[in-house]
């Protein structure tokens, strides 16, 4: 069995290469004559861990209820990590002859939300004044 070690060196470049300021201002781009720069917020996280160490137990060696030997033997090293991103666009700078300007971008699963959220509370208040009024 060949011996291979995890290296998380190699997981956090992929990682620091991944969260970069690349990810937060995208490639500018015209439109109408006027720059457009794409600006999007990035979040990440990246952890890994390893260990090396003898995996053997104290006592005699025996069999476990299968017939498979159990008991003081191996050693070894084990070793893992991951990472995530997430990014979302939160709008665009356009700058023109009239100078540098912000548009935000709507995120329409919020509006939808707050909606529903307006509509809940009407409704409670709503059922509250009947229930108040019965009485």
């Amino acid at each position: 069995m060949s011996e291979h070690r995890f290296d998380p060196t190699s997981l956090t470049r992929s990682a620091d290469d991944t969260l970069t300021v690349r990810r937060v201002f995208g490639e500018a781009y015209e439109r109408d004559g006027a720059l457009v720069v794409p600006v999007a917020r990035v979040s990440g996280v990246v952890g890994t861990g390893t260990a090396t160490g003898d995996g053997g137990v104290s006592g005699p060696r025996r069999d476990d209820e299968r017939g498979r030997g159990a008991g003081p033997y191996g050693t070894g090293d084990a070793g893992g990590g991951g990472f995530g991103t997430h990014v979302k666009a939160v709008g665009v700078f356009v700058v023109d002859d009239d100078g540098a300007h912000w548009h935000p971008a709507l995120d329409l699963n919020r509006v939808i939300l707050g909606g529903q959220l307006v509509g809940a509370v009407v409704g409670c208040a709503l059922a509250l004044a009947w229930a108040v009024r019965r009485r």
